[in-house]
């Protein structure tokens, strides 16, 4: 563990003075709200397994700007009912697109552990920022739609920066808005690779919200980060793992 003496560390995580977090599954409980989507426009969600791989695909192809957002979305729903056998044209592709992405919005929500955690870094000092993957009016929309439109000292969203995670410059541009140095700013997300690592190898202390308790892969011992289950995990964490004796004191009035 470093030492909150040791100045000399560039790392030294005493020194965290702001947390950025990520949005999709970190603070917002968005797969239960995409799941919960699935369901009204099918009547079930067995699928949800080929959703989710044909998302992936997908949304890779958006974040690596070879698609835009609307289209992706679009050919992500043809490709889903071609998976079953089903071959749709675009206009109907978007008819159903549009009824599941109603249901999605409606069903945004959450996670029960966000209000009180975002709280309680306030109530220490630290500064708060977002660092999420998508289009700016999407996720602005999706901030406002759950009450954090003006939760955060500054919101970077990859759609207005035309740099994604985990490139180091996402990272570095919310760290230059918070006027702060990387090794002074920590991020929270629920992707190891994207958030976590990502985040880590910008220069600032990433940390994996792995909620679902997934096992790590094998090589992850080789590059780890600090890992909790629960944002109500991570006043401890900032204290005792990190030595940040100065928010020692808040810690009792974490969630």
């Amino acid at each position: 563990m470093t030492s909150a003496a040791d100045e000399s560390n560039p790392r030294n995580p005493a020194q965290i003075k702001a947390v950025c977090l990520d949005i999709d599954d970190t603070l917002i409980d968005s797969q239960s709200a995409a799941r919960s989507s699935l369901r009204e426009l099918l009547g079930t969600d067995r699928a949800w397994p080929v959703w989710q791989r044909t998302t992936d695909r997908y949304y890779g192809r958006f974040v690596s700007g070879q698609l835009p957002f609307d289209v992706m979305c679009v050919e992500r729903t043809r490709a889903f009912f071609a998976a079953f056998g089903e071959h749709i044209d675009h206009a109907e592709a978007q008819r159903r697109e549009n009824q599941r992405m109603a249901a999605m919005q409606r069903a945004w929500g959450l996670f029960d552990d966000v209000a009180h955690s975002l709280d309680w870094m306030r109530a220490t000092g630290l500064r708060l920022a977002v660092v999420t993957n998508a289009p700016g009016d999407y996720q602005r929309k999706k901030l406002a739609a759950v009450g954090l439109a003006d939760a955060f000292d500054t919101v970077v969203i990859s759609g207005e920066t035309g740099v994604a995670k985990p490139d180091p410059r996402i990272f570095h541009t919310a760290c230059q808005r918070l006027g702060l140095q990387p090794h002074e700013v920590a991020h929270v997300g629920d992707r190891l690779t994207t958030d976590a690592q990502g985040a880590t190898r910008a220069g600032l202390l990433g940390i994996w919200l792995n909620r679902d308790q997934i096992p790590a892969p094998r090589a992850f011992a080789e590059d780890v980060v600090p890992t909790i289950t629960g944002l109500g995990e991570l006043p401890e964490l900032l204290v005792t793992e990190i030595a940040a004796p100065h928010l020692a004191d808040l810690v009792g009035h974490a969630p």
